[in-house]
């Protein structure tokens, strides 16, 4: 039997959704919806690997999904949850827990950045947060994942651990049915551009809901003013516009917003180039302040009517969540018995 095809993906609530996120993997989600069956997740499990005050989580919580409506995802034809919510993500973390091993994790670079030179004082799932990582695509037999650049390790360490699990538990997989193993090895979705969409202020790094510098980013939930305000103060060079691709290089501010516009506009980066090629950046932005608040202010205000009615959204998460049991329940029943549990 063919397996169904199923995107699966999520976004931390962790405050202060960017333009990054929107343009990263919003847009994204948009788009993949015409296609597959997707499932897009509030992952508040992984955004207690460091510690989250509980208020501000739920409110964060609501926050996103509010972002996920407003952009246009349609929760009647594909699900929106809380990871929390269906407890399967945190049973099979602990089974992939067991099936990992620690050299893999050890080469995870995330960890290493995110833990920085407090290694020994982080948190134990932190560390882990690969492998819930990988329970999340795989509790629901998800076949693609669309992940940034700086995902694509922990994809691919999904993918290891399915296999592995695929290969300790053959036999069973094969009595129970699985001839050719349990789990699919899910495929990355990395379309379109600025998948890396960096900071307002330095080309180098990406934007960041944790920089000091409410300047350095497009927030979600931003008005017409402050996007405006942001574009103008954005750091650029000296230089116009190159007319080509290659002039960009080492120009790290000048190839970020050509590729927010590209991003925003549906449009090549070489046919930007072509249009504003020799202009001056006071020009191209304010060509990008019109398109920016054309594109976020709505989003963002229509975020803002749902954040106002808090019980609206907890009701479609719920609805989401009593649609995400219903695909992950079975599987776990299934992975329970391969693994070799007393299933009552």
């Amino acid at each position: 039997m063919k397996l169904q095809e199923r995107v699966f993906s999520g976004i931390q609530p962790t405050g202060n959704l960017h333009l990054g996120n929107y343009l990263g993997a919003i847009t994204k989600f948009v788009a993949l919806q015409e296609s597959h069956d997707c499932l897009f997740c509030v992952v508040d499990l992984h955004a207690i690997t460091v510690w989250q005050d509980p208020g501000e989580l739920r409110h964060n919580t609501r926050e996103v999904t509010a972002a996920f409506l407003a952009a246009g995802i349609d929760a009647k034809k594909h699900i929106i949850f809380n990871q929390s919510a269906v407890s399967g993500h945190a049973e099979l973390a602990w089974i992939f827990n067991c099936v990992a091993r620690m050299g893999w994790l050890n080469r995870m670079t995330q960890f290493k950045e995110k833990a920085g030179k407090n290694r020994e004082n982080a948190s134990v799932g932190l560390y882990a947060y690969p492998n819930l990582m990988a329970a999340d695509i795989l509790l629901y037999r998800a076949t693609h994942v669309p992940v940034g650049e700086d995902q694509k390790q922990h994809l691919e360490l999904a993918r290891d651990i399915a296999q592995k699990f695929n290969t300790d538990f053959s036999d069973s997989c094969a009595a129970s049915g699985f001839a050719d193993g349990y789990f699919p090895l899910p495929e990355p979705l990395i379309t379109g551009p600025a998948t890396r969409v960096m900071s307002l202020r330095d080309g180098r790094s990406k934007m960041s809901k944790s920089d000091p510098s409410d300047l350095s980013r497009i927030n979600m939930t931003d008005d017409a003013d402050s996007i405006a305000k942001k574009v103008r103060k954005a750091k650029t060079d000296p230089e116009p516009l190159p007319s080509e691709a290659a002039g960009l290089e080492g120009r790290p501010e000048a190839a970020n917003l050509i590729g927010i516009y590209s991003a925003m506009a549906e449009r090549s980066g070489d046919d930007i180039l072509a249009e504003f090629g020799g202009r001056q950046f006071s020009d191209f932005k304010k060509a990008l302040v019109d398109l920016a608040v054309e594109n976020i202010s709505p989003i963002g205000e229509e975020m803002r009517r749902l954040m106002e009615d808090p019980g609206e959204i907890d009701a479609i998460l719920a609805d989401g969540a009593g649609r995400a049991h219903e695909i992950a329940d079975p599987h776990m029943a299934e992975i329970r018995e391969i693994v070799g549990f007393i299933v009552s």
